[in-house]
């Protein structure tokens, strides 16, 4: 039997299989070794304690699980570790992987409830590590380094690969979408993006790519096209394949359940051709503006619980794939290694992809949360329609001017609520209310815009003319104070009375400070008949948002809490069109 150490003289490991655009560094054991108690890291920077060495009759059990694509090669590896009897201080380790979706786990971890059996997660991509820190109670997880990766790209059956020009015409992903969903005879088929990492990462490229090249279009178009998307979605990577073109017959290809086009990865497209046979194979387009990458992020979980003998076993069964022989056994399940990116020309080809399409090019820059969440946002709204009751307040404060702005808190929020309406497609039904203190006879609030459909038109213009108009008219009540609760409430009631089925219902409260009408309900009172108005089977999350230093953010997370919504504050109101398509995601994502 061998022995088995680390890489490097110095005991760290570089796996990052590309550069990091986000500068995190992957000094993996140096991350790993700092939660081992004790001189301990000091003897792994040295080289005094081996990870080497013969088997005692004992072992360190460690429980992995894994996005499924990859799945395969680790229980590979850990095999391979078992069968050579690898081990971590004289320790063999015996590793057991789980497939489990991404998105899942995710959930799981960012809830924080605990009783999960597993050290170390293996996510297709970081941004589910993300994710889980948007949780204000979630789960400590520490991604390490990145093992392994994949572009995303279009995947095509050969027939429509040959229309579109491939190999040799190459595209930016509006053009490629644009001609795959061009007509009935080519479909293009999509895996859910608030599920799926491919997904998502596509249609953040092809949002950003719309917008770059689309102007002031660039959000409508690109809204365009996840509607289009969303008809044709799959909950999952796996499932997605499942909706090919079988063969090439007219009966297969004329179905209209059938994609003859997938957004995909390129290992997700190595794995189907390797099974399909060359009719049913799969041909690959590179988009030229570039190509998101999945990156596989190892992450310790709840890291600080982990024992001495588990958090050195996760290192060790890491170690495996930063050699040639850790490489081989990625690569051979159709995953790209190695610090640089490069990619393995036996892999490409496998998976469809053929010269000058421009598979080597470096991945294109990870989309930042802010895109992410605006992102999922849109296809929230976009996919599922959305009834959002919007409530601003008009108190005497909203008139005093944001720092370093010029302009006032109000002029500040309208402009940011008019860029979130734009958002908003003709399906969806908005309305809005303003509040401070008695403004219509005894009550703290005034109805200016029912909630309706956004696209009806009624008197001269459509219904989106007149929320714009109200938007634009908002100003702030010389003297008023702040009834926060009382119209919290009537909003809430009429939120949940007027509930429409197949649509994201939501309402916004905006409010730059605590309640201020000492004739009003209290606040445990408010919370108790929140949750009493709240049902979890006809969900209205409340999205409360406190504008300014005066506000009380405690306050509103406790209110809306209490429906199953998200409590948020903003410094300066401009941050409120993020803000807003934030709190949709995290609660259409809970919804899901």
């Amino acid at each position: 039997m061998g022995r088995h150490s680390l890489p490097d003289e110095d005991g760290a490991v570089a796996l990052d299989p590309r550069p990091r655009t986000r500068g995190r560094a992957v000094a993996i054991a140096t991350a790993l070794v700092l939660a081992v108690a004790g001189g301990t890291a000091y003897a792994v920077r040295s080289d005094l304690l081996s990870f080497g060495g013969s088997c005692r009759d004992d072992s360190v059990r460690l429980d992995v699980v894994a996005a499924p694509d990859i799945t395969p090669a680790l229980r590979a590896a850990a095999d391979d570790a078992r069968e050579k009897e690898v081990t971590s201080d004289g320790s063999c380790i015996d590793v057991r992987v789980t497939a489990r979706d991404s998105y899942k786990v995710a959930d799981e971890l960012r809830s924080g409830k605990g009783g999960h059996d597993y050290q170390v997660w293996v996510p297709d991509s970081d941004l589910w590590v993300q994710r889980v820190g948007l949780g204000g109670k979630q789960t400590k997880v520490t991604a390490a380094g990145n093992i392994a990766s994949s572009p995303v790209g279009m995947a095509m059956v050969p027939t429509a690969a040959e229309s579109l020009g491939w190999p040799k015409k190459t595209y930016k992903w509006p053009e490629l979408t644009g001609a795959a969903m061009k007509g009935d005879k080519l479909r293009l088929g999509a895996a859910d993006p608030a599920r799926s990492a491919t997904g998502l990462l596509a249609l953040a490229k092809l949002s950003a790519s719309a917008k770059e090249s689309g102007g002031k279009d660039g959000d409508t178009q690109a809204a365009g096209v996840a509607k289009a998307l969303s008809a044709r979605t799959s909950d999952s990577d796996g499932q997605l394949l499942e909706t090919l073109a079988r063969d090439s017959s007219g009966t297969e290809q004329g179905n209209p359940r059938r994609n003859q086009a997938l957004i995909l990865s390129e290992q997700a497209a190595f794995e189907h051709n390797a099974s399909a046979g060359e009719e049913n194979s799969l041909d690959m387009f590179y988009p030229k503006d570039g190509s998101p990458r999945l990156d596989y992020p190892y992450t310790l979980v709840d890291e600080d619980k982990l024992s001495t003998d588990q958090s050195r076993a996760a290192l060790r069964f890491m170690t495996l794939f930063s050699d040639d022989a850790g490489h081989g056994i990625l690569e051979k399940h159709g995953f790209r290694t190695g610090a640089d990116d490069s990619p393995s020309e036996q892999v490409v080809t496998a998976a469809g992809g053929r010269t000058p399409q421009p598979y080597e090019d470096e991945a294109s820059e990870p989309p930042s949360d802010k895109e992410l969440q605006e992102t999922l946002g849109m296809w929230t709204i976009t996919v599922q329609s959305a009834r959002i009751s919007t409530v601003v307040d008009v108190s005497d404060s909203m008139g005093e001017f944001v720092p370093d702005r010029g302009q006032t808190r109000m002029e500040v929020t309208k402009s940011s609520l008019l860029q979130a309406l734009a958002g908003f497609t003709d399906e969806d039904e908005i309305g809005l209310w303003e509040f401070a203190t008695l403004l219509d006879g005894k009550r703290d609030y005034r109805k200016l815009v029912p909630t309706e459909r956004l696209g009806d038109r009624k008197g001269g213009g459509t219904q989106r003319d007149k929320v714009s108009e109200a938007f634009s008219g908002l100003s702030p009540i010389p003297g008023g104070a702040t009834g926060l609760y009382d119209t919290t409430l009537a909003a809430y009631k009429e939120a949940t009375s007027s509930y429409a089925s197949g649509k994201f219902n939501a309402l916004v409260v905006l409010t730059d400070g605590a309640n201020q009408d000492p004739g009003s309900l209290s606040r445990s009172n408010l919370i108790s008949q929140l949750e009493d108005l709240s049902d979890p089977k006809r969900p209205v999350p409340l999205i409360a948002i406190a504008v300014g230093p005066n506000a009380d953010k405690e306050e509103v997370e406790q209110i809306a809490e209490a429906t199953g919504g998200s409590g948020h504050q903003v410094d300066d109101p401009a941050q409120i069109h993020a803000v807003i398509l934030k709190a949709i995601m995290e609660a259409g994502s809970s919804q899901g």
